[in-house]
């Protein structure tokens, strides 16, 4: 067990020296910042205002961005550690491939969340300063939205990298991941729906399968329990679940999810040749 908590403090150290980090953190603050500047903590559109309105906002953002910053820091973890010949050097030591693999992850983890939920506490601090309503019920149920589908993601991008040798590959299928599932949320599956050649129920079952397009759809019920921004597709979602059993599974479906994948990539490490 110490093994696996020194690997995952040299993973976070490394990444809090790392460009991509400082990045990272100002795409995510700075979007908070922005918002502060535009005034939206006092606007009101559609119904939502204040805080609601700004992290409203927020998901619109976090959706698009933070997949595809999860994706192309993460994917090189296991594969870049193999092209520049540390991982023949760590496991020199007496440290098990349980206790690396899984120690990059917890430490990969810390450093994609924190920027994200930093952000936020920031928008709760300055609305609570502006003295602005703090949607609490929201602010919780957003962290655990957010939390589930950042491990989708670390899941995903580190069963990519533990299979992949070449950091260049990764990145390429990185980017074609986040594409086909940014694809599937509005696009393809508007297409298949003009073809009509597919059962409504099957597209949107294949929509709910999508960790990026049930994320959106929770994140949205938040402010709108009727889902009327949705269109058609509220109503299939309200008739089959309660609105608390939707968020519930929400939560649970992209955890599961990058459990899955972080597993799987896992059992793949572990058989693989390791330079």
């Amino acid at each position: 067990m110490k093994n696996l908590f020194l690997i995952a403090y040299l993973d976070l150290k490394e990444s809090l020296r790392a460009k991509w980090f400082v990045v990272y953190s100002l795409v995510f603050g700075g979007l908070i910042a922005l918002f502060f500047i535009a005034g939206v903590t006092e606007s009101q559109v559609m119904g939502f205002s204040g805080l609601s309105r700004l992290l409203l906002m927020y998901i619109q953002v976090t959706i698009v961005i933070l997949p595809i910053f999860i994706l192309i820091t993460t994917v090189r973890s296991i594969s870049g550690d193999r092209d520049n010949h540390i991982l023949e050097y760590m496991l020199s030591f007496p440290i098990s491939l349980r206790q690396y693999y899984w120690g990059k992850i917890i430490g990969r983890f810390i450093t994609v969340y924190i920027p994200v939920i930093f952000a936020m506490i920031i928008a709760v601090l300055y609305g609570a300063f502006k003295g602005a309503q703090i949607p609490w019920s929201i602010f919780f149920l957003y962290t655990g939205l957010l939390f589930a589908l950042s491990s989708a993601f670390l899941g995903i991008a580190f069963f990519i990298s533990s299979f992949v040798k070449s950091s260049e590959i990764a990145l390429g299928l990185a980017f074609f991941v986040w594409i086909f599932l940014l694809a599937f949320i509005d696009i393809a599956l508007i297409s298949l729906m003009m073809q009509q050649r597919f059962d409504e129920q099957l597209i949107i079952f294949i929509a709910m399968a999508n960790p990026m397009e049930i994320f959106r759809v929770a994140a949205i019920s938040l402010f709108d329990p009727e889902l009327t921004v949705m269109g058609p597709v509220a109503f299939y979602i309200l008739d089959s679940m309660s609105q608390s059993v939707f968020v519930a599974l929400s939560i649970g479906y992209p955890l599961t999810l990058g459990l899955l994948f972080a597993y799987l990539g896992f059992k793949i490490f572990e058989k693989k040749d390791l330079v």
